[in-house]
């Protein structure tokens, strides 16, 4: 069974949420305060107490800066070297730093300068810096296999920050949220911050609005806020429910689907070869009867979220569809090697799989068999032949 970490983020999702969900949910808040004291820079404590929002209770954790006036603004180095020159372990400062990187890569693309030259404002203050380095040290706590999500609300309305009055999302969570699923709209306000957005980027394995997990224990963190909708985070520390062997690996992808009746069917081949190219994972078609008894074929695209709008764009305009349905899917993988065979013919690649560490599959390469059987005048069988020999 894997031990799963699975954040909940129906209200969003903020840093100081993410302490105080994790907390609520089993970290000793005196071993973060500790940790947090490895990066050996003064001027900040956490306060930690227990508040509802909208009858349900949980922790709220506050980053308390003792004298805001005299915080430092910091750039990008700056942060790298506190973190590097801490005593902190080497996972908790890689993960810290990766997190920092994205909200730098963000704040540098929306304001069109350089990674090193971003100017920290909110998130190179002390609370930002407590916040970020705390989910690191919450996490490695929880001692959990995978972090999963759910689909992260938004919020809606402005926002004000160091350089203005923004929209929701702020420019440098939208960024951030580019390839996560998320939603918006259900608050007038920011609900997830450029904090939040990070946290989930940098660690979290998969998003799925749907659990197929035993959940052992709930935790929730109260933000500050106290409108309409309980402002808390949820985290759950579950189990899979499914025991899987450690050759196998579960991912999240999409399938697009469509139904064509009025397509010349030779195109079919063109449009399944530019959405291979594209980089779809697989590519197949499904007789089925429309309308009218009219016969027709469902063409089906499995693909992973950063490919959704390319192979959105190859399908209305290489195809005579209209509309296509779109669903979020898990998919199980077998791990997999490709091995080189020498024959008496030549070298054919052939790819193996693995269940639990045995093999269960092999299959050579079909186009260099086939190359083999022309450039010597054998059958195609003949090839395989010889290349089951090697195995």
């Amino acid at each position: 069974m894997k031990r799963i970490l699975y954040y909940d983020c129906f209200a969003g999702i903020s840093g100081d949420m993410n302490l105080g969900a994790l907390v609520d949910l089993g970290v000793d808040a005196g071993y973060l305060e500790a940790e947090l004291g490895k990066l050996d820079i003064e001027g900040f404590r956490l306060e930690v107490e227990r508040d509802m929002r909208k009858g349900i209770s949980g922790t709220k954790v506050t980053v308390v800066v003792e004298n805001p006036e005299n915080e430092k603004h910091r750039h990008l180095s700056h942060i790298e070297g506190l973190i590097n020159n801490s005593t902190l372990s080497d996972s908790i400062k890689e993960k810290s730093l990766a997190i920092f990187g994205l909200v730098a890569e963000a704040e540098a693309k929306v304001h069109n300068i350089s990674k090193e030259k971003v100017h920290f404002h909110e998130v190179g203050a002390l609370d930002s810096i407590a916040d970020i380095v705390g989910a690191a040290i919450c996490q490695e706590y929880l001692k959990v296999d995978e972090i999963h999500s759910s689909p992260v609300q938004l919020g809606g309305g402005f926002v004000k920050c160091a350089h203005g009055t923004m929209p929701v999302p702020a420019p440098a969570t939208a960024e951030i949220v580019a390839a996560i699923p998320v939603k918006s709209g259900l608050v007038e306000y920011e609900a997830t911050t450029p904090t939040g957005a990070a946290i989930l980027a940098a660690t979290v394995d998969c998003f799925n609005e749907h659990m197929d997990l035993t959940i052992a224990k709930t935790g929730y963190g109260i933000g500050q806020r106290d409108g309409e909708i309980p402002n808390v985070l949820r985290v759950y520390l579950a189990e899979s429910s499914m025991q899987e062997s450690k050759d196998v690996f579960v991912e999240e992808a999409v399938m697009l689907e469509c139904n064509l009746d009025d397509m010349n069917p030779e195109r079919y081949t063109h449009v399944m070869d530019l959405l291979f190219d594209a980089g779809a994972a697989d590519v197949f078609m499904i007789p089925v009867v429309m309308k009218k008894s009219r016969p027709g074929h469902m063409l089906s695209v499995l693909c992973n979220r950063d490919t959704v709008e390319k192979m959105k764009e190859i399908l209305f305009l290489e195809t005579s569809s209209i509309g296509l349905r779109e669903h979020t899917l898990k998919k199980s993988m077998l791990r997999r090697e490709m091995v080189v065979v020498s024959t008496k013919y030549g070298d054919v690649e052939v790819k193996r799989s693995y269940w639990n560490s045995q093999v269960v599959n092999e299959k050579p390469e079909f186009e260099h068999c086939r190359r083999l059987a022309l450039e010597h005048g054998v059958t195609l069988e003949e090839i395989s032949k010889e290349v089951i020999k090697k195995l």
